[in-house]
């Protein structure tokens, strides 16, 4: 039975997956917990721009091509 549902879920493209999650949410706690789920899991901490920036700040278009580059020869 678990081999079965695994085999189901694997078929479903993201937004089937994404609709299936809700329905059994829906069923399980209702609309209002839904929404209070969904609030809570997609609440995040820190200040993603700000971190960003220093992450990013100086670095250009050519450093990160040069990154993607070495990353994939690596993959190679």
């Amino acid at each position: 039975m678990k081999a079965e549902r695994a085999q189901r879920l694997a078929k479903m493209d993201d937004e089937q997956f994404r609709r299936h999650t809700i329905a059994i949410l829906e069923r399980e706690l209702g609309e209002d917990g839904v929404a209070r789920f969904l609030r809570v899991a997609q609440t995040g901490s820190g200040d993603y721009t700000r971190d960003r920036h220093k992450w990013l700040d100086g670095v250009t278009l050519e450093q990160i091509m040069e990154d993607i580059a070495r990353l994939e020869q690596r993959s190679s």
